[in-house]
């Protein structure tokens, strides 16, 4: 079977209950059988390499791979999704839905490195893998994905952005150990602090560029 897959689109999903993105995929198959279905599927790889970074994002990204000047060895493709579906049955070519959902966890290295770019766009590359369901002497017969199937894509930073603000508006959040978290609390008591944001700035020197 010859498959072929391609990204049309990739959008922000506005009705999810968690942020996610939605890639519409196309699936060509050549050989023009009849496709009785698909499990499918997919990692999502970000290939940072692929792209350039002004001053500002290449300062953001020091904590991911460090100075400029060891970039030619830190700089490298790394899996940010993996996400699978069930495809109907089809001839010839068909489009579907692939969900996406993301994180806005900033100990994941994709939300991470998204968080730290500005403008421009994102270089996926994704990886298909799965099972299809095609006809066969007995009715059926079944046939893997091909492990060489791959789709590029170029997602827009501001696609994310619109995403992270639709369901975080105007917030984010990290993780903190319990203890950290303890002592942030006695912190903001004792000092009669009405939110987190007047803790954290209170503890940001004024040098670090925060108002505090």
């Amino acid at each position: 079977m010859s498959l072929r897959f391609s990204v049309r689109d990739i959008v922000a999903e506005p009705h999810a209950v968690t942020p996610q993105l939605t890639a519409k995929l196309r699936i060509d198959d050549d050989a023009g059988r009849r496709v009785h279905a698909m499990v499918l599927r997919c990692q999502v790889r970000v290939e940072p390499q692929r792209r350039g970074y002004d001053d500002a994002e290449g300062e953001a990204l020091r904590g991911l791979f460090g100075g400029r000047e060891r970039w030619v060895d830190t700089v490298r493709s790394f899996p940010w999704l993996r996400c699978d579906t069930t495809v109907p049955g089809f001839a010839g070519a068909t489009e579907v839905d692939l969900a996406l959902p993301c994180t806005y966890d900033l100990d994941v290295v994709g939300s991470a490195y998204l968080h730290a770019l500005h403008a421009g766009s994102v270089p996926l590359t994704l990886l298909f893998s799965g099972t299809v369901f095609v006809p066969g002497a007995t009715g059926f017969a079944v046939e893997p994905v091909p492990w060489d199937q791959t789709a590029t894509y170029e997602l827009p930073v501001l696609v994310w952005r619109q995403m992270i603000e639709q369901y975080f508006p105007g917030t984010g959040w990290i993780r903190l150990d319990r203890d950290v978290l303890d002592a942030l609390a006695a912190v903001r008591a004792r000092r009669g602090h009405v939110s987190w944001d007047e803790t954290l700035r209170s503890l940001i020197p004024a040098h670090d560029g925060v108002v505090t």
